[in-house]
C-alpha cells in the first residue's frame, strides 16, 4: 500500500509472524510495510487513518470488527494464533516478543535447512508458528541428538524430524494443518 513503511518486517500490524512465512521466506512477499511487492490492505489502510500505528494492539480501537473470524481460515500462513501473538506481544513488549520470534525463527532455518526433503516447507513454518517455543526448543535438542548419532538420508531426517513435531503437536493438541476456506464462502 503506497505510503505503508513499518520497521519490524518480522511480526505483523495485525498479529502474524512474517518471520515464519513461507511466502516471505521465498521472498514472495516483502512483509507489511515492506515496499515493493506490498499488498493492499485495509487494516494498513486503517494504521495509515489512525496516526500510523505500528501494532493494532496500540489502536484506542482494538479489537474492533476487522478482527471478527480473523483466526477462523488461514492462508499461506496460519491465522490460528493471530490474536494470541498479539496479545503476547503486548503483554511483553515488542523487544522480548521479537526475541522469542527470532528464536522460533532460529529453529525454522534449522528444519528447512538441515531436515526439509523439499516436501516440507509448509509443514515446518505452520509447526513452528502454532507450537510453543519452549516445546519446540526441547524437541529440536531430542531431533539434533536422535539425528547426529546416524549417517540418515535427508528423508529420513526429515521423517524424523516430522515424527517429533507431530508428536509435540499431539501433546499441545494441536493440528498442524493449514486450514483453507471452504470454496464458495
Amino acid at each position: 500500500m503506497k505510503g505503508f513503511v513499518r520497521s519490524n518486517l518480522d511480526f505483523s500490524l495485525c498479529g502474524l509472524n512474517c518471520a515464519l512465512c513461507p511466502m516471505r521466506l521465498g521472498a514472495y512477499c516483502p512483509g507489511c510495510g515492506g515496499g515493493a511487492g506490498n499488498q493492499s490492505c485495509s487494516i494498513a489502510k486503517c494504521s495509515l487513518e489512525h496516526n500510523r500505528i505500528e501494532y493494532c494492539f496500540l489502536c484506542t480501537e482494538y479489537p474492533c470488527s476487522k478482527y471478527k473470524g480473523a483466526e477462523e481460515y488461514d492462508s499461506f500462513i496460519t491465522h490460528q494464533n493471530q490474536l494470541k501473538d498479539l496479545r503476547r506481544a503486548q503483554e511483553i513488549g515488542m523487544e522480548a516478543y521479537n526475541e522469542e520470534l527470532l528464536r522460533k525463527r532460529g529453529i525454522l532455518d534449522l528444519l528447512l535447512s538441515e531436515y526439509n526433503d523439499g516436501r516440507r516447507k509448509t509443514f515446518f513454518c505452520v509447526a513452528v508458528n502454532l507450537l510453543s517455543l519452549e516445546g519446540l526448543e526441547s524437541t529440536i535438542n531430542n531431533l539434533l541428538e536422535s539425528t547426529s548419532k546416524e549417517t540418515l538420508t535427508v528423508k529420513q531426517k526429515s521423517e524424523c524430524a516430522v515424527e517429533l513435531l507431530k508428536e509435540l503437536a499431539s501433546d499441545q493438541n494441536i493440528i498442524i494443518k493449514l486450514r483453507k476456506k471452504p470454496s464458495g464462502d
